[in-house]
């Protein structure tokens, strides 16, 4: 299997918002901003993945056009 580097980056992405998320909410006490930083953030890791895990390249092309 090769290397999926729009998978990698995505997911790398997902983490530092991950990240993000645990500082603003833990030292600054933003919890509603962080909380959409964290939905929004790891949405795009998420269809990215749904996309490379697609039999259709339809599927594929659908996933990668939302992430």
């Amino acid at each position: 299997m090769s290397k999926n580097i729009v998978l990698e980056k995505a997911i790398s992405f997902a983490l530092r918002i991950v990240k993000l998320y645990k500082y603003l909410s833990e030292e600054k006490k933003e919890y509603v901003l962080s909380k959409q930083v964290l939905i929004s953030g790891t949405y795009v890791a998420k269809h990215a993945k749904e996309a490379t895990q697609s039999d259709l390249k339809s599927t594929f092309t659908h996933e990668m056009q939302i992430s």
